[in-house]
């Protein structure tokens, strides 16, 4: 079965995208699929880049890395949630993805973006930041604002339309990881 990790792009307290990261994980697992798990950068405790030697060597020194090596390895895609910090994803997720090179490569990724507007700048920024990693990004994006989607900005209410747009992202995520599949060489 196609493994996809849901990843948590934020790391601030009191953050809104916990609730995003919950819808998007319950739909994707009434599917039925695939087999879903949650990446949640908070637990992850990477600091600001710290390898010695670029990522594309693979040659990691520091247990974090090694640890999150094995971690992003072990999916078939991903779901990026990320929220949009000054018309971009978050440093937070920028820094996690670029501690690693070959582990993201030939994968697939569909995007799901949080933020005042519909979040089109966070995810067109990471759509460069995937392409540079060799990540399969899928057209169909799920764009959520705090404007409409949100009661009070605290409570999360995605629409039906958000629904739709998230099950279409899905399966082209699972029909590009499972394509994908067979261009990796086992490890």
């Amino acid at each position: 079965m196609i493994k996809i990790a849901i990843i948590s792009g934020s790391t601030r307290p009191g953050r809104n995208g916990d609730a995003v990261v919950q819808w998007v994980s319950e739909t994707a697992r009434r599917r039925g699929d695939a087999e879903y798990a949650l990446v949640d950068l908070a637990d992850e405790s990477l600091p600001l880049l710290d390898e010695p030697i670029s990522p594309l060597m693979g040659q990691y020194t520091k247990d974090h890395t090694k640890r999150w090596s094995e971690k992003i390895a072990s999916f078939d895609g991903y779901i990026f949630v990320t929220p949009t910090y000054n018309r971009a994803t978050s440093g937070a997720l920028k820094n996690a993805i670029d501690f690693l090179y070959k582990e993201w490569n030939n994968k697939a990724a569909g995007l799901v973006g949080y933020g005042a507007s519909d979040a089109n700048s966070a995810m067109d920024s990471l759509r460069l930041i995937l392409s540079e990693l060799q990540i399969a990004h899928v057209r169909s994006q799920v764009g959520l604002s705090l404007h409409t989607e949100w009661e009070n900005y605290r409570v999360f209410r995605p629409g039906e339309r958000h629904e739709q747009k998230l099950n279409a992202m899905l399966d082209e995520l699972l029909a590009w990881s499972g394509a994908l599949k067979g261009l990796r060489v086992p490890a």
